[in-house]
C-alpha cells in the first residue's frame, strides 16, 4: 500500500471509530430512554441491565452503520479539500477517484461484513433479547411491578405497598383490580394483607398466592335493569386465595408500543426463505379451504341431487323463478337470499382480516430477507455519496458535515420506513420498499461523484438553463434595441474628425446609439494616424467601463427575462389545463400536467432570481438599492411577469442613458 493509501485510510479510520462510538452511546442511551419503564424501579442486578442493553445493541448498529460512513467520509474528504490537501494531490495528478481507491476497497469490505452481522450476530440478539424478558418474567416476576402504583399484569391490575425477598416474591397490602368475562370494567376487587409469587421457568403460569384478605363482586346480570337498580354483588373473606396468571403475555406489554418483535426478526437469510415459502404453502392451503367451505355453503352438491338440470339451449327467454311461487313464498325466499348474502359477506370480511394479516406477515419476512444485503449496498452509496460531498462543500469539522449527514440519513432513513410500511399490505411490493432508499440515493451518488472527479459546483443550474435559453433567445435579445445601422457616409465623414472626437467615438459609442462597425472604423481611423489600441486602453479611453457592464447586465436581463416568460407561459398553461383536467375526468393526466408545472415554477424561481441579479448589478452603477425600491413589483411581477419584463425593458433602457 503507497504512503498516500495509507493516510487516507488511517485518517478516515480515526474518524469513523470515533463517530462510530459516540453515535453508539447516543443511540444506546435512546434505547435506555425507551426501555425506562422496564428497567427502572425493578430492582434489577446490573447484569441483567449490562444483558438488555447488549442484546439491544445489535440493532442500532443498522442505523448506526450507514450515518457513521456518511458523515466520516462527508468529515474526511470535506477536511482534505478544506486544508487544501486535495489541490496538492490534484496538481501532482492524482485524482478524487484514486483517492477514494483505497477507501472505496475498505467500505465494499465493511459491506460484505455488515451482511454477515446481519445474518448472524443481529437474528442471535433478537433471539436473546426475547428470551431474556420472557425468562425474567418467570424467574422473577415481581420485576414488572413497581411499588405503591397500579400494573397490569393480563386481566389483573395489581398495586403492592412493598416488596421483599431475594427475587422480589413476597408482596404487602396488595390490592387487585381484576376484570370478568367480556365486562368492560373492574368489577371485582381483591386486598390482602401479603401475598407471594411462585413460578418455575420451565412453565408460563405464573402464580400469586394471596394470603389473610377479603373478595369484592359486583355481579352483572344480563337484565340491565336489574344491574343498575339492584346492583347484586358477592363479599368474602379467605385465608389463602389463588390467582394464575399466563406469563407468557408479559412479553407482549410494553413490546407493542415501542418497538414490534415478531419472529422475522430472529432467523437468518436460509430461515427466512424456508418460512417465506411455508407462509406461501399456507396461505394457499388456508384460501382452497376456504373457497371450499363458502362452495358447500351454497348447496350446490344438494341441488344437482335433488332437481334435474334444464337443457339451457332450449330456453329462448329469461324465466322468471319467483313467479311460479306465491307472495308469501317469494317473501320468504327473497329474505333467505338476504340473510345468505349477508353471511357470506361477513364470512368473506372476516377472511379478509385474516388473509390481510398472513400476508403482512409474509411482506415483512421478505423485507427482512432483502434487508440483510441492502444494508450492505447503503454502505456503498452512502460512501460515495459523503466522499464528494465533502470534497465539494470543503468544510471538515462537526458542524457543518453533522448537519449535512444528519439531513442526508433522515432522508434515507424516511424513504425506508415509509416504503417498508406501505409494503406491509402489498401497496408497495416488498422485495421493491427493501431497496427503495438506496435505489434513490444511487443516482444521487453518481451524480456527486461526476461533479467532484470534474471539479464542478454542487448545483450548477446553467448547465440546464443555457440550453434553454439558446431556443428562446433571438440576436434581436442580444442587442440594444436603438443601436442603429451605421452607414457608409458616416464612416467616410470619421475622417473628417479631430482625434479627441474619434476617441470620445470609440470610447462612448454605444452612448450615441451606435453599433460596433462604428467603433471599428473609428479604431481604424486613429490607427492610421499613429495613436494604437494599446495606447487607448493603457489611457482608459478604448471602452467606458461602467457603461458597457451596464449594457452587458441589461442584455442579460433581457436574455434571461425572456426564458423566464417562456417558463412562465408553460407554467401557467400546464397548472390550469392541469387543475381543469383533474375536475372533469381526467385525473391521470391532471396529475402529471400539475407535476410538470411544479418543476416548470421551480426553473422559473431561478431564471426570475437571475434576472433580479442582472438588474440589481444594473443599477449599482446607478447607485440605487433596486431590490428594497421593486420588492413588491418583483412580487406581483411572479404572475403577471410578461408585464414586468416589458416595463423594465424599457426603463432600463431610459436609464441607461444617466450611466456616465
Amino acid at each position: 500500500m503507497k504512503i498516500l493509501d495509507r493516510y487516507i485510510l488511517s485518517t478516515y479510520l480515526k474518524t469513523f471509530i470515533s463517530v462510530f462510538t459516540i453515535l453508539m452511546m447516543i443511540f444506546i442511551l435512546q434505547s435506555v430512554w425507551v426501555y425506562i419503564s422496564e428497567l427502572a424501579g425493578k430492582d434489577l442486578e446490573l447484569e441483567v441491565v449490562f444483558k438488555f442493553l447488549l442484546y439491544v445493541s445489535p440493532r442500532i448498529v443498522v442505523l448506526v452503520l450507514p450515518l457513521t460512513i456518511l458523515l466520516a467520509s462527508i468529515m474526511v474528504f470535506g477536511g482534505f479539500a478544506e486544508n487544501y490537501e486535495f489541490a496538492a494531490m490534484k496538481s501532482t495528478g492524482i485524482s478524487l477517484q484514486r483517492a477514494m481507491k483505497s477507501l472505496s476497497v475498505f467500505i465494499v469490505f465493511l459491506a460484505v461484513i455488515s451482511f454477515f452481522f446481519a445474518n448472524s450476530v443481529i437474528p442471535l440478539a433478537e433471539f436473546n433479547f426475547y428470551s431474556l424478558r420472557r425468562n425474567i418474567a418467570k424467574v422473577k416476576p415481581a420485576m414488572i411491578i413497581a411499588e405503591g402504583q397500579f400494573n397490569q399484569l393480563g386481566a389483573i391490575n395489581i398495586k403492592v405497598a412493598e416488596k421483599s425477598g431475594e427475587n422480589g416474591e413476597f408482596l404487602k397490602d396488595v390490592i387487585i383490580h381484576q376484570k370478568k368475562g367480556s365486562y368492560n370494567g373492574n368489577f371485582t376487587v381483591i386486598k390482602s394483607k401479603t401475598g407471594e409469587f411462585i413460578s418455575d421457568e420451565s412453565s408460563d403460569v405464573l402464580q400469586l398466592l394471596l394470603f389473610d384478605g377479603n373478595y369484592y363482586d359486583e355481579i352483572q346480570p344480563a337484565d340491565y335493569t336489574k344491574r343498575t337498580k339492584n346492583r347484586p354483588q358477592v363479599k368474602s373473606t379467605f385465608e389463602k386465595y389463588i390467582i394464575n396468571i399466563d406469563a407468557s403475555q408479559f412479553n407482549d406489554v410494553d413490546f407493542t408500543k415501542k418497538e414490534s418483535i415478531t419472529k422475522h426478526t430472529m432467523l437468518n437469510v436460509i430461515d427466512l426463505n424456508t418460512a417465506i415459502d411455508s407462509l406461501y404453502i399456507k396461505r394457499g392451503t388456508i384460501l382452497t379451504n376456504f373457497s371450499n367451505t363458502m362452495l358447500k355453503k351454497t348447496n350446490q352438491y344438494a341441488l344437482n341431487l335433488n332437481y334435474k338440470a334444464i337443457e339451457l339451449d332450449s330456453l329462448t327467454e329469461a324465466v322468471d323463478i319467483l313467479k311460479l311461487y306465491e307472495s308469501r313464498k317469494k317473501i320468504q325466499l327473497i329474505d333467505l337470499a338476504i340473510n345468505t348474502v349477508q353471511n357470506a359477506k361477513k364470512d368473506l370480511k372476516n377472511k379478509s382480516k385474516t388473509m390481510l394479516n398472513s400476508q403482512v406477515n409474509i411482506n415483512k419476512h421478505i423485507v427482512a430477507f432483502h434487508d440483510k444485503f441492502a444494508l450492505g449496498l447503503s454502505c456503498i452509496i452512502l460512501f460515495f455519496v459523503g466522499a464528494p460531498l465533502g470534497a465539494l462543500i470543503r468544510k471538515g469539522g462537526i458542524g457543518l458535515p453533522l448537519i449535512i449527514a444528519i439531513l442526508i440519513f433522515l432522508t434515507y432513513h424516511f424513504i425506508s420506513l415509509f416504503a417498508k410500511n406501505s409494503s406491509e399490505d402489498s401497496s408497495i411490493d416488498p422485495v421493491l420498499a427493501a431497496w427503495m432508499s438506496s435505489l434513490i440515493l444511487l443516482p444521487f451518488s453518481i451524480y456527486l461523484t461526476s461533479r467532484a472527479t470534474k471539479d464542478r459546483a454542487l448545483i450548477d443550474a446553467d448547465s440546464i438553463l443555457i440550453p434553454l435559453k439558446k431556443l428562446v433567445v433571438s440576436n434581436a435579445d442580444t442587442q440594444l434595441n436603438n443601436d442603429k445601422q451605421t452607414s457608409s457616409e458616416e464612416i467616410r465623414e470619421l475622417h473628417t474628425f479631430e482625434n479627441e472626437k474619434l476617441i470620445n467615438i470609440v470610447k462612448n459609442f454605444r452612448q450615441y446609439k451606435h453599433a460596433l462597425n462604428y467603433k471599428q472604423s473609428a479604431l481604424a481611423v486613429l490607427n492610421s494616424r499613429g495613436i494604437s489600441e494599446l495606447e487607448l486602453k493603457m489611457s482608459g479611453d478604448l471602452t467606458n467601463l461602467n457603461y458597457e457592464n451596464a449594457v452587458q447586465y441589461y442584455i442579460d436581463f433581457k436574455e434571461n427575462s425572456k426564458l423566464g416568460l417562456a417558463l412562465n407561459s408553460i407554467c401557467l398553461v400546464l397548472g390550469l389545463g392541469g387543475l381543469i383536467l383533474n375536475n372533469n375526468g381526467f385525473p391521470v393526466v391532471g396529475k402529471t400536467f400539475t407535476v410538470i408545472a411544479v418543476l416548470v415554477l421551480i426553473f422559473f424561481l431561478i431564471v426570475l432570481k437571475k434576472t433580479i441579479k442582472n438588474q440589481s448589478s444594473f443599477y449599482d452603477f446607478l447607485e440605487v438599492k433596486f431590490f428594497n425600491k421593486a420588492f413588491i413589483l418583483i412580487l406581483i411581477g411572479m404572475p403577471v411577469f410578461y408585464f414586468y419584463r416589458k416595463y423594465f425593458i424599457t426603463k432600463m433602457e431610459e436609464d441607461l442613458n444617466k450611466i456616465a
